[in-house]
């Protein structure tokens, strides 16, 4: 089958869980999550959960888990990856990865370098699966969550949930 009978067939409202990972913003700041819950909205997409929470995994943690609680089907985390010493999201969210896709970070961080060069590789961007959802953590600038979204997230999270609802549907493979 090919990857355009895969999208057909993938579907066509997905329920997302925004989380934005800040020590210093709250809602009223949050542009990156107010840009998400705009396109999730545009796109046709429910929203099943939003919050601002700190960068702090336990906190993260809970927010994820309260995300699928809600009904997520795909979580997009922003903020958080970088390497300041106050950057956990990544740790916080790859470790809840069972199946990573690595390819994500890697066209992320591609993407990324056509527009801001070499300060790409500061990005710890990231997705896999967990527990039955698809996770995306992706930085929190506007300019990066428009890049994930728009050239990444919007074209395949639809594709990806039919694949890993395929392999729920499948069990042994």
């Amino acid at each position: 089958m090919s990857h355009h009978q895969h999208r057909a067939e993938a579907p066509a409202q997905v329920r997302f869980g925004i989380l934005t990972a800040s020590d210093t913003r709250g809602e009223a700041e949050d542009g990156s999550g107010q840009y998400l819950k705009a396109q999730v909205a545009a796109a046709g997409h429910a929203l099943a959960s939003y919050a601002v929470v700190r960068d702090e995994p336990e906190a993260i943690r809970a927010a994820l888990a309260a995300a699928a609680a809600a009904g997520a089907e795909v979580v997009v985390v922003n903020g958080g990856t970088g390497v300041a010493a106050r950057d956990r999201t990544y740790e916080a969210v790859s470790g809840l990865l069972e199946k990573r896709l690595d390819g994500f970070g890697e066209l992320f961080r591609m993407l990324s370098f056509a527009e801001i060069g070499s300060a790409a590789m500061l990005s710890r961007a990231v997705a896999g699966t967990w527990d039955g959802h698809v996770l995306f953590s992706i930085p929190g600038s506007r300019a990066a969550v428009e890049l994930a979204w728009t050239r990444l997230i919007a074209p395949e999270a639809g594709h990806l949930l039919r694949e890993l609802r395929k392999d729920a549907a499948s069990p042994g493979r």
